[in-house]
């Protein structure tokens, strides 16, 4: 099949299975997955070759910017300890213990060990598509730990094949490899978002911002690769900067282009992908001597179990060392029970990067002979990769239930906190931005009356959502006796002194000096109807413009979640479109 042929098939395969998918009840990527094993029967189909570079070099990089864009900085470093030793101790803890089960089932040494670095690390992109069940600090870990152990695994990598091929490493040797891995990666994220940074801040052009963004992912994972560090951890490294300082380098418009088009690529790149690994299983599977097959589907089972096995035990070994090490309150606040470490263990998804260290691996040895177990770590890595999506995926939403893990509603509380934080600081500024831009009584009162509303019905909403959390947690009691005592006092608590705030306006226009008196002055002489909403428009501007500081500022005091900066700066952009024309794009 040619290249155009192989585009429009995998194209009609991702978009069937994105219609199918919910009327199914089944997530994308699995559907897309055993799509993809079906027409792997078709031998024209299992021709198609799946170059490693093609992984590494197209899709990885998109791919894992944009993860990496909508990944919280904040939970990375609250969590820091926690992630990193997922992302460098566990993936060697994984790659050695894969090794020993894969070698005792009689692949060679050097085989078994370069298999080990292909499946230990989880995949970023699997991850997202697969566990938006969990709660979002789960989530957040378990996505920012796929973002970062695929340096680990490479280098792992690196020195597994050299040995393979005849070379010889000493531990000095794999010390630097690991700090040119880590060291250098970041260092190339961080030169290639401040270079973005520069170029970005000097236009306003939102098809120029936006094409300058697109070219950050693949020029950081070049300077890596250019100086052999690793260049996934450079993209992530960049995206996260990126996301951080993205309000000063960027519009509005700017970033609701962004925000239409990064989600359809991703989306496009994940789905073809998933295809894609469906066809080269199947291709691996034919060209693997019949009589082996079922020594290989053993060793596949055998290597999930024990990825499976391996995650929850070093969990559990690194929960006990630090709780012998750390006993402040704060560390005890992030200790999790065996359940929520099961619920790890499941969500540990496998996908494109082990796909395409498998498919790097030499096709010989330094004196020319062929490699032995290449075909074999190919056949296993994919098979791995299939029941981590088939087996895993379903599974996780039953483990998630079974697990009982504490509703996470620290999202949605700060989102209501910044609301009337930022809402709250525009009716204090409105009468001085008023007055410094020449606006009108009227239009001011105007505004200041559309605030007014907006806060009673963020308070409305607070209100219900925490009457349904008692109501939940009374009907609840039967299970959970033991803990009524702490878990309802807070919300009914915190509801009582919602509907406290909502029945008394007055507190809001304390806040707002000069406001409540403003709204019973006389009227000045009406300007015309155009000039008027030609006012309101340009006090809209100003005021959204100081609800974005405040909102900046409670990020940068580490009050707000950068999730909940980006769900209400999406918010105010689409305001200020809808104020400005859509013509901004243009």
């Amino acid at each position: 099949m040619n290249g155009l042929e192989v585009t429009v098939l995998v194209g009609i395969t991702v978009l069937t299975g994105a219609i199918l998918a919910p009327r199914l009840r089944v997530a994308v990527p699995l559907l897309l997955v055993v799509a993809g094993l079906a027409l792997g029967f078709i031998p024209e189909v299992r021709e198609i070759e799946l170059p490693p570079e093609t992984v590494l070099l197209l899709f990885l990089p998109v791919l894992l910017f944009w993860e990496s864009l909508t990944t919280s900085l904040r939970s990375i470093r609250r969590d820091f300890r926690g992630i990193f030793l997922m992302s460098t101790a566990l993936v060697v803890a994984s790659a050695f213990a894969v090794a020993g089960v894969a070698y005792l089932l009689g692949l060679p040494w050097d085989a078994a060990l370069i298999l080990g670095a292909a499946v230990a690390p989880t995949d970023a992109t699997a991850v997202a598509a697969l566990g938006r069940m969990l709660p979002r600090r789960n989530f957040m870990n378990l996505k920012a730990e796929s973002l970062t152990n695929d340096g680990t695994a490479l280098v792992i990598y690196g020195v597994a094949v050299g040995v393979a091929v005849g070379g010889t490493y000493t531990p000095l040797d794999v010390t630097g490899l690991v700090a040119l891995s880590y060291v250098g990666g970041a260092a190339a994220g961080i030169v290639v978002a401040g270079l973005a940074y520069l170029v970005m801040r000097r236009t306003r052009n939102t098809l120029n911002l936006n094409i300058a963004l697109l070219l950050v992912p693949f020029t950081a994972f070049l300077v890596a690769e250019l100086i052999q560090a690793s260049g996934v951890l450079a993209v992530v490294v960049a995206g996260l900067i990126i996301a951080y300082i993205q309000p000063r380098i960027s519009t509005a418009a700017s970033r609701r282009q962004a925000a239409w088009t990064w989600p359809l690529g991703s989306f496009l790149l994940n789905g073809s992908l998933f295809v894609l690994i469906g066809f080269e299983v199947q291709a691996v599977a034919h060209e693997i001597p019949g009589r082996e097959i079922g020594w290989l589907a053993v060793m596949t089972v055998a290597v999930w179990l024990v990825l499976l096995v391996a995650r929850f035990v070093f969990q559990t070994t690194s929960v006990m060392i630090i709780r012998l090490l750390d006993r402040r309150p704060s560390q005890r606040l992030r200790r999790t029970t065996y359940r929520a470490r099961i619920v790890s263990a499941v969500a540990g998804f496998r996908g494109a990067v082990s796909l395409a260290i498998a498919l790097s691996v030499p096709l010989t040895t330094a004196s020319g002979e062929a490699l032995p177990g290449r075909d074999e770590i190919i056949f296993v890595t994919a098979g791995v990769i299939l029941l981590t999506l088939l087996v895993q995926g379903p599974l996780l939403p039953a483990v998630v239930r079974w697990a009982r893990l504490p509703d996470d509603m620290a999202m949605q509380k700060e989102l209501e906190l910044a609301e009337r934080a930022i809402t709250g600081a525009a009716l204090t500024a409105v009468k001085e931005i008023a007055h410094d831009h020449g606006i009108s009584e009227e239009t001011r009162d105007r505004l200041t009356r559309d605030y007014y509303e907006f806060l009673e019905r963020n308070n409305e909403r607070a209100q219900a959502r925490e009457q349904a959390e008692v109501d939940r947690q009374i009907a609840d009691l039967d299970r959970r006796i033991g803990e009524t005592g702490d878990t309802a006092s807070d919300p009914v608590m915190a509801a009582g002194l919602s509907r406290a705030g909502a029945d008394r306006p007055e507190a809001a226009a304390d806040e707002a000096p000069g406001t409540a008196t403003a709204l019973l002055e006389a009227p000045a002489p009406l300007p015309s109807p155009q000039e008027r909403d030609e006012e309101y428009s340009r006090l809209r501007i100003a005021v959204l413009d100081r609800k974005r500081d405040v909102l900046y500022r409670l990020r940068r005091e580490g009050a707000v979640d950068d999730a909940v900066v980006t769900q209400i700066q999406t918010r105010l952009d689409v305001e200020e479109l809808r104020i400005t024309g859509i013509e901004t794009l243009d």
